[in-house]
């Protein structure tokens, strides 16, 4: 933001506290405009340090005195834009007018953050021999001193600004040819001063208090670490005199039960390794890297270690940054050196430990160390590898979960060079993972993934055989390996899956066939299965394989085709693995200058990768041949992959590859692409005309088919025309488009006239398409406008986009097919097809942008247009005009798409509108607020909210007295949602505008609902600060006030006891179910909140056991009563009876009986109440009735507080048998 744009937001101010500062701004743009100086920077800056020194701003008071205030805010904004000579002249007079602000100890934030701005622009101004001067004298060292002082502030604000301040000073060093500032010496012993006093004063309180949770409250010690923060992040990392020292206090403090003091030195050390990483500070990282070596903690220091480790491995991927090779050489000591870790008992050690190493891997190991590995190279990977392979010894078992993590990584960071250094690890992983009671399956299936990844399926095979086809004894099969080949398999040799695993899915498919037609078995399910999974591996084998040219011959796709043929179940898979033989080549020949490393780990060259795409283009015409054949076998639902695939077929066919033969045509071997578009269409053709002549019946007939049956030839001819179309030559398209205008008129055929308009996007993908949809323009607007009046609706949201290809290639000359189409775009609008809405906006965009560019309209030739209709030059104007005309439609509908066509543009172009145009826009819209139809009224809504939102202020405050009433008329109705509408339009203008500003434009029976917009904002605010206090006193009470009763929960636990527990002791165990929490409690425990769980046969609980917590709780354990086996009820005609048992005040015996009526009553249980009970199952209001024809009756009317009756279906079915 520049400074005038700062300064107009102040001229217009919103709050009360800024109005003071446009006084004060206005004031002293007047001053200037009276003595005739320009509103420069400096202007500003002389006629602010005028106002500073006036005689009734004493320096005792400055520091509350409000135009002092404002003054102060607006010399920050413009300090930092006069020149550094000018402030270097004025500093001495500057300070003296800023002192007292900073030594004040009744200043406000706001005037110190106003001080420390104008402090910082000034001393970044100051040259080398400023900062020279001693710090006793006025000079930039003492400011430097004052900022210091104010980044331990206790008002945060301030402490935030002072720190920045001094962060950006010590980021603008004055030409010198030291690298730190001149006071980042300072500076760094200043704040390690006050971070040892500060450390010295928390040890101190935490002896005397012997209380861990005073730990918790060290808001001055991290004060001071953000401090050294900031020095740290301007300075190059610390200056390079005082590492050792801040390193030493840095880790002492990481080893800190407090987890934000902890990542408070993190963070530090972060900052000061990302302040290392250019090469102008990267001479201080060695310094760093020793220091820190020199730190190492015990072996078994659980607190100390993990950061340390952490530490270690971010100074070492700062080191590959800035010298990858010499960092490369020295990795194999630090890795051993850290490996060694992983042998601790502390699972925190351990982790870090693997996170570590595999930092390492990462970051250390340079992609030309793989590529165009040096003699030294290899040795030192070599080194690498063995340390990792100890890691699987029963030293490291404890940590073999965090090792196999780091021998994953381990093998993407050696891509194929693993292969002669980590054999071992593969076999020793896999013996661990063929065994029954190893746990770390997932784990080890990551290793052994990444090794599939990186030494490729061959060499993993090789040490771990498969064993399916010929199993010997003592050699246990690895089918689990399959679903690890599928997922990992990539950048391989093709041959290998045709040496070992085609063999494989012959010798099982040979097995199926064995088996002849019986019930299939588990056996060869099993065999089924193996098939499925092998043909799996087939597209992780065609990703960028190594041998194509030799081993895709004529025999493998003769295979391929077969299978198409007669395994359906295996054509996704060997679909999917054409498509990536395909489009994996390509994406080599796709990639940049900038992506070469890719190139070298993919092991694939650009030379190669085309090698690879000629080869392929050979067998392409046959294969689509198939392909085609295969196609019009299959399901619409399963045709998606078949297309993807004869696509990337096509895409490397070109005109000048062997053409494909048509389903039963003998192949020519001269044959073009070009016959083969003309064989399907001329198939096209004869199959429409077919359909055309097929009997009303029968059509009916095949509409009415299930999703089993097969789609009418058409159909399936038509997507194979569009997906030939972006590949044909331009002699093709005459006959394409012929093609189109046929099919465009059938009504009876929507789904076939919604094929033909996705032709047309289709062709704007190709060069050659999108020339012909330019040179074929006229022709297009006449078939497209010929054919609205016979689109389906399926067909609308396709031919919307059809519109759209038109309307982008339409040239300038043409632009009356604008207004041709746009009553059908603004009427798309209100389409109830969420797509076809977004294309309908997305053509009303376009038309616009192209209006925008210019041209010329001949009104004559738009339809139902007179003849001598003139020709208007187009704009956004004149667009925006004729999108208006529908305003005066005949009908309500066309009236509310015209209102939201015209919402969506202005949204999109008010930015290149003139203001006056806007204006009329919205003044005309605003009338609608008062219609009567509540669909034009719910897009006027929409419209209010567009234009509050998005059109500048100045448009919108004008427009208030009409909109608010407007807007407010519509608060009653609940319909369409009217009302929440309403509201959020008002919220939104509160927001803008302010409340008052909305208000005084309200009418009486609409000012309650801004009031209680005003009082809910209130309330939630208010809410949120309860919320907060209550959160810091719920911590505070945690924390502190624990010492009202006793001095931890340890202690409260043993000697606390609840009158509760001994009053409720004979209750009930429903009784002393937990209460309820009160309104007042919000979620907090009453009393100490703390029980102890009773033990089984009343046992004490033994509170030095290791598992006594464990019985503690801090809400009120439920007591169940033990299931025990009871023995059946039964009548005295040996029946059995379900009673509700064991009611509340009801004896044991009384409970065995079956209650005759649920409902509790006077004589329940005794002779007189079951003969009631009969009275009224007889009689009462419930009893079971005969209807007409003798059938029974039940009344299923419920009572209040009873039961609804159940009916035995059994009976009344039995009574239906007698009857009939």
């Amino acid at each position: 933001m520049t400074l005038e744009e700062k300064l107009d937001k102040i001229r217009s101010p919103k709050l009360q506290n800024q109005k003071e500062t446009a006084i004060v701004l206005s004031a002293v743009e007047a001053t200037l405009k009276e003595q005739h100086h320009s509103q420069t920077p400096t202007g500003y800056f002389v006629a602010l340090l005028a106002l500073l020194s006036q005689p009734h701003l004493p320096n005792n008071g400055v520091a509350n005195d409000h135009l002092a205030s404002s003054a102060l805010y607006l010399l920050d904004l413009v300090i930092g834009h006069v020149p550094a000579a000018i402030l270097r002249t004025k500093f001495s007079q500057i300070l003296t007018y800023i002192a007292p602000v900073l030594t004040s100890e009744d200043a406000t934030a706001p005037l110190l953050r106003s001080s420390i701005g104008c402090l910082e622009s000034l001393l970044v101004a100051q040259d080398g021999a400023a900062w020279t001067l001693s710090q006793t004298q006025i000079s930039p060292r003492r400011v430097m001193a004052g900022l210091l002082s104010l980044a331990s502030d206790q008002r945060p604000k301030v402490r935030k600004r002072a720190q920045d301040a001094i962060t950006q000073i010590l980021k603008h060093p004055p030409p010198t040819p030291s690298l730190d500032h001149p006071v980042a010496d300072m500076c760094a012993e200043t704040a390690m001063r006050t971070l040892t006093d500060a450390l010295a004063v928390s040890s101190v309180s935490k002896r005397k208090s012997k209380d861990s949770v005073q730990e918790h409250n060290q808001p001055g010690l991290i004060h001071v670490l953000q401090l050294v923060k900031a020095i740290s992040s301007a300075s190059g990392g610390w200056p390079s005199r005082k590492i050792e020292q801040l390193c030493e206090v840095l880790m002492g403090v990481s080893r800190s039960n407090n987890k934000y003091l902890t990542m408070a030195a993190f963070e530090i050390f972060e900052v000061m390794f990302q302040g290392m990483a250019d090469q102008f500070s990267a001479s201080k990282l060695p310094r760093l890297m020793e220091a820190l070596s020199e730190l190492k903690p015990s072996h078994n220091d659980s607190q100390l270690l993990p950061p340390w480790i952490a530490v270690i491995s971010r100074a070492y991927d700062v080191s590959a940054q800035i010298d990858p090779q010499g960092t490369f050489h020295k990795l194999p000591e630090m890795f051993d050196q850290v490996s060694e870790f992983l042998s601790s008992a502390s699972h925190e050690i351990r982790v870090s430990a693997s996170e570590c190493l595999i930092s390492f891997l990462v970051n250390c190991v340079p992609d030309s160390v793989i590529a165009e590995p040096s003699t030294i190279d290899e040795k030192t990977l070599e080194k690498v590898a063995r340390t990792a392979q100890a890691l699987l010894s029963i030293k490291f078992q404890a940590a073999w979960m965090e090792v196999f993590n780091v021998e994953a990584v381990l093998f993407e960071a050696l891509q194929w060079r693993a292969i002669p250094l980590a054999q071992s690890i593969v076999t020793t992983v896999g013996e661990l993972r063929a065994s029954e009671s190893f746990n770390g399956k997932r784990e080890a299936d990551v290793v052994l993934g990444k090794a599939i990844q990186s030494m490729g399926p061959e060499a993993v095979l090789g040490m771990l055989p498969l064993n399916l086809i010929r199993s010997q004894k003592g050699q246990p099969g690895r089918a689990w390996l399959l679903p690890l080949l599928r997922d990992n398999v990539m950048n391989t040799n093709l041959a290998h899956f045709r040496s070992e695993f085609v063999p494989l899915s012959e010798a099982m498919y040979q097995r199926i066939i064995n088996h002849g037609e019986a019930e299939k078995t588990m056996e060869v399910k099993i065999f089924e299965t193996i098939v499925h999974q092998t043909w799996a591996l087939f597209p992780g084998y065609a990703n960028l394989p190594l041998d194509l040219v030799q081993a895709f011959d004529q025999e493998f796709a003769e295979l391929l085709s077969n299978l198409l043929y007669s395994q359906p179940e295996l054509r996704p898979d060997i679909c999917r693995g054409l498509q990536t033989l395909v489009e994996s080549n390509q994406g080599i020949l796709a990639v940049d200058a900038d992506e070469q490393e890719k190139l070298m780990l993919s092991r694939v060259t650009k030379s190669s990768a085309q090698s690879n795409l000629d080869h392929l283009a050979v067998f392409a015409g046959n294969l689509l041949a198939v392909l085609f054949n295969v196609y019009t076998q299959t399901l619409p639902q399963f045709r998606g992959y078949i297309l993807q695939c004869i696509n990337a077929c096509l895409s490397i066919t070109k005109e000048r590859a062997s053409t494909i033969r048509s389903f039963v045509i003998p192949r020519s071997h001269k044959q073009e692409l070009f016959d083969t578009f003309v064989r399907v269409t001329e198939m096209f053709e004869t199959s429409l005309a077919e359909t055309s002549i097929q009997p009303q019946p029968m059509k009916q007939q095949s509409k009415d088919t299930s999703s089993n049956q097969m789609p009418p030839t058409t159909h399936t001819l038509m997507d194979l025309i569009i997906t030939l179309s972006i590949y044909l030559p331009l002699a093709t398209f005459a006959q394409l488009f012929t093609l189109t205008s046929r099919i465009l008129p059938l009504t009876n055929e929507p789904q076939l006239q919604k094929k033909a308009y996705k032709l047309l996007p289709r062709l704007a993908t190709s060069d050659n398409g999108a020339l012909a949809l330019g040179n074929r323009s006229k022709d297009l607007q006449s078939l497209l406008l010929g054919s609205a009046a016979t689109a389906s609706a399926p067909a609308r949201r396709d031919r919307l986009l059809s519109l759209a290809t038109v309307v982008n290639h339409l040239p300038n000359s043409d632009l009356h097919f604008i207004p041709a189409i746009l009553s059908e775009a603004v009427i798309a609008t209100k389409e109830s097809n969420e797509k076809a809405r977004s294309a309908a906006f997305d053509l009303l965009v376009l038309m616009g942008r192209k209006m925008g560019e210019g041209g010329t309209i001949e009104q004559s030739k738009i339809p139902h247009m007179d003849a001598a209709a003139p020709t208007v030059e187009a704009s956004l104007e004149e667009f925006f005009t004729m999108v208006s005309a529908g305003l005066v439609g005949e009908t309500p509908h066309m009236i509310s798409a015209s209102i939201t066509a015209l919402t969506r543009i202005l949204y999109e172009f008010h930015k290149q509108l003139p203001r006056t145009v806007i204006e009329d826009l919205v003044s005309t819209l605003t009338l609608f607020l008062s219609s009567n139809n509540r669909e034009v009224v719910r897009s006027c809504l929409g419209f209010t909210k567009v234009i509050v939102v998005s059109l500048p202020t100045e448009v919108v405050q004008p427009k208030l007295q009409a909109l608010v009433p407007g807007v407010l008329g519509w608060s009653k109705e609940h319909k369409s949602r009217f009302r929440a509408k309403v509201k959020h339009i008002i919220e939104r203008m509160i927001r803008r505008f302010g409340i008052q500003e909305v208000e005084q434009w309200c009418p009486e029976d609409g000012k309650k609902l801004v009031q209680n917009i005003r009082k809910t904002k209130e309330r939630k605010k208010r809410k949120k600060s309860e919320a907060a206090e209550e959160a810091s006193e719920m911590d505070e009470g945690r924390k502190v006030s624990r010492k009202g009763r006793f001095e931890s929960e340890y202690e409260e636990a043993i000697y606390d006891s609840d009158d509760d527990e001994d009053s409720d002791m004979d209750s009930s165990d429903d009784d002393r179910a937990p209460k309820a929490k009160t309104k007042n409690q919000k979620g907090a425990t009453t009393g100490n909140g703390t029980y102890i769980t009773e033990l089984p046969d009343d046992e004490p609980l033994d509170l030095l056991s290791a598992n006594a917590l464990s019985h503690i709780s801090s809400s009120q354990p439920i007591q169940f009563k033990a299931r025990t086996k009871t023995k059946a009820k039964v009548d005295l005609d040996g029946k059995l009876v379900f009673g509700n048992g064991n009611k509340k005040g009801q004896a044991k015996d009384d409970a065995d009986q079956m209650a005759v009526d649920p409902r509790e009553g006077p004589g329940e249980g005794t002779l007189e109440g079951g003969i009631n009970a009969y009275v009224a199952a007889i009689r009462g209001r419930d009893a079971v009735q005969r209807g007409r024809g003798g059938r029974l009756k039940f009344s299923n009317k419920r009572q209040r507080g009873g039961d609804e009756m159940d009916v035995d279906d059994e009976e009344a079915t039995e009574n239906r048998k007698q009857r009939t």
